[in-house]
């Protein structure tokens, strides 16, 4: 049948090449972009997928940047540092040199003095300038704020790390459970079994007194009181390590002999190397008390032979105590904890460390640190905390001499531990003593934040990188165009397009054909 008011071939070819048209204009659109899907209506699941593939790879670029800005920081810091020990390295060669009193003048010793404060005003002087983009890194800026430490539980409190999640402060309970120990002897002055003095020594004998900081032999002349035998053994402590003292102040109750400090490392030895050959004749027997029992404030509890164990040496203990419920390692007075949440280093106070029925100390942490963000998410599971205390020489060094707790700025003329005053005591020690204990905080310092960097800083970025790679990858199989395909494609779409154009032209001719049979 011939009709002319419906062209159906016609419309059927327009459809088609419509429908070319746009495969075409998809195909050039893919190609000039090369992305598969450029709108939703290309593949709506994997438009979804790619944009939180695309989310997650932007993060991730930016917790890299964050990761390589944090490593910058910390060179910084080491930086400065390393410039610290080298200043605290000198202090102590000039304290050394100082120390040599026999065959140094007072002016040297001064000019020694001129450069130990010059070398500590350097070091307070690095503490406050060095910076980061503004950022100052060793003045006490990072370091954490606490609130409520008592002196007379805590002499000091290094905090190294705390999160913050969910709370505005953290709080800290500090529970002795074990007390800290000296190496502790005991000799009974009670010399009335053998028909003797009670608080003297019976007969000549030699002993060798051995502690952490050496040993040496003293010789006690028979009829010797114990008082003197006290004070000359108490005269040789530095040498070794080692002192004594009169059980409750009396004599006739004995004495004590005990190691300096505190701590699994101090010991106390005394050894009786000359003598009667029968040392029971002169009740000479050096007692410790069973570690179960502990040592009693006002000495021993000589009535009760049980808690005794006949012995020439005793080895002291370190304090063992709970930090928030969290079993802390010991090391004399010192107690320490690192955990993923709290980490610190606490110098204990003697009498709080060595009283178990104390009630427990706290404090409170308010702020303060630093925060790394090095995940692509924010969450406590991404982020790292750090402190960085500060290495101003009123912070540097802190040491217990004479029970008080002193730092490097207490080396500078005038003070405490100058030059001059440790001559007049013809004792140095003090001073070596904290500039030990400010080469081991900046040392430890140093170490924390290179563990930081190497252990956790490089490791992340490594594995953001290689989920940076894996990401792109995959977002790339799902987004992007593929060429060989989408080319051949193109090829067909225009092939298509060309024969539809054709098809459309001779179904309009076809109507044409009609004008024919009219003649």
């Amino acid at each position: 049948m011939t009709r002319i008011n419906s062209n159906i071939p016609s419309l059927i070819a327009q459809q088609r090449l419509n429908r070319s048209g746009a495969d075409l204009q998809v195909r050039l659109e893919r190609l000039s972009t090369g992305l598969r899907i450029n709108r939703g209506k290309d593949d709506p699941a994997g438009l979804i997928i790619s944009e939180r593939l695309g989310t997650d790879i932007s993060n991730i670029e930016q917790a890299i940047k964050n990761g390589e800005r944090a490593s910058a920081v910390i060179s910084t810091t080491e930086g400065a540092l390393t410039e610290i020990t080298d200043l605290l390295n000198s202090i102590k060669a000039l304290a050394v040199e100082a120390a040599n009193t026999g065959a140094l003048s007072d002016e040297e010793r001064a000019a020694n003095q001129l450069q130990i404060d010059s070398a500590i005003q350097s070091i307070t002087r690095i503490s406050n300038t060095a910076t980061f983009g503004g950022l100052k890194l060793l003045d006490g800026s990072l370091d954490y704020i606490t609130s409520g430490i008592s002196n007379t539980e805590i002499s000091n409190a290094r905090i190294t790390s705390a999160s913050f999640v969910g709370a505005t402060n953290i709080n800290v309970d500090v529970d002795v459970i074990s007390s800290a120990q000296r190496g502790n002897l005991y000799l009974s002055g009670d010399h009335s079994a053998v028909g003797g003095t009670d608080g003297t020594i019976l007969s000549r004998t030699t002993i060798q007194i051995r502690g952490s900081e050496g040993v040496r032999e003293l010789v006690l002349e028979s009829g010797s009181t114990y008082a003197s035998v006290v004070n000359s053994i108490n005269q040789l402590s530095e040498l070794t390590g080692v002192e004594a003292a009169l059980i409750n102040g009396d004599a006739n109750s004995g004495i004590v002999f005990r190691s300096t400090e505190y701590g699994s490392d101090a010991f106390v030895s005394v050894e009786r190397i000359d003598g009667p050959t029968t040392p029971a004749n002169d009740n000479w027997t050096l007692y410790k008390l069973d570690s179960n029992a502990g040592i009693p404030a006002n000495g021993v509890p000589w009535g009760d032979a049980s808690l005794l164990s006949d012995v020439t040496r005793d080895e002291g203990a370190d304090v063992s105590a709970l930090i928030n419920g969290i079993l802390a390692t010991g090391d004399g007075l010192n107690v320490s904890i690192n955990s993923p949440s709290l980490g610190m280093e606490l110098l204990l106070n003697e009498t709080f460390a060595t009283d178990p029925s104390a009630t427990a100390a706290t404090f409170d942490i308010t702020g303060g640190g630093s925060l790394f963000q090095l995940g692509p998410d924010i969450s406590a599971l991404q982020q790292a905390n750090i402190g960085v205390q500060s290495t101003a020489s009123e912070s540097l060094g802190g040491t217990l001499v004479n029970g008080d707790l002193q730092f490097l700025s207490s080396l500078t003329k005038g003070q405490t531990n100058s030059l001059d005053n440790a001559a007049d005591r013809n004792d140095f020690s003090a001073i070596e003593d904290i500039v030990d204990a400010a080469i081991d905080e900046v040392s430890i310092l140093r170490g924390r934040l290179g563990a930081f960097e190497r252990n956790v800083l490089d490791t992340n970025n490594r594995s953001l990188q290689a989920a940076y790679e894996n990401l792109n990858a995959s977002r790339s199989i799902i987004r992007d165009a593929d060429f060989a395909k989408e080319t051949s494609e193109l090829t067909r779409a225009q092939i298509l397009q060309s024969a539809g154009t054709s098809v459309l032209s001779l179904a309009n001719q076809q109507s044409q054909q009609v004008l024919q049979l009219l003649g």
